[in-house]
């Protein structure tokens, strides 16, 4: 009976999650990594001229080597053999090394449409704001026509006789400052 106890039962699920788990070294971050750094290495003269360099070792040591120190007998066919090898497992590694930049690349153009609506967002707010502050301020006042108002007043009071200084007087007077009520210039407020 205690033997039963110990096996699993297939009717149940295992209790611990699974048997087999990856190193934490071989994790598939490290490993796509590892694959960029190889694919880019491929790509550099130094790959091409290490390959040439050694391809050319190859074919010149198995041609001119004595017949019992030859190591590829088969008229170059373990040499098309590593070729083929190394080309195998190039293609997905450089594969790889693209979906991951792909990724990344995807990733980067997600972050900058979010930034050019928000953006968008906010020129549109500002360009709101602008329009607002335009409206409010053709209501204001200007400088010009605040003068305007004042010397029509000015010319009503002159016609009425409420005025106790001339208009010549206030041109006069200029930058001295506003005459007083007896028509001599006072000083500036």
């Amino acid at each position: 009976m205690a033997e039963r106890e110990r096996r699993p039962r297939i009717d149940q699920p295992r209790e611990g999650g699974r048997r087999w788990s990856t190193p934490t070294v071989l994790t598939q971050e490290t490993f796509g990594v590892a694959s960029e750094k190889f694919a880019r290495f491929m790509g550099t003269p130094y790959f091409l001229i290490a390959m040439t360099v050694f391809v050319a070792l190859w074919l010149v040591w198995n041609t001119l080597a004595p017949e019992r120190l030859r190591f590829d007998p088969y008229a170059f066919i373990f040499l098309t053999l590593m070729l083929s090898l190394q080309a195998s497992y190039a293609a997905p590694l450089i594969l790889l090394a693209q979906n991951r930049q792909a990724d990344r690349d995807r990733v980067a153009l997600e972050q900058d449409r979010s930034r050019d609506e928000r953006n968008l967002a906010d020129t549109e707010y500002l360009t709101r704001e602008v329009a607002a502050l335009r409206l409010a301020l053709r209501d204001q006042a200007t400088r010009d026509f605040v003068r305007g108002e004042l010397r029509d007043l000015l010319e009503e009071l002159e016609e009425r006789g409420l005025v106790l200084v001339r208009r010549e007087d206030l041109e006069r007077a200029g930058d001295a400052g506003a005459p007083t009520v007896d028509g001599t210039p006072g000083t500036p407020t």
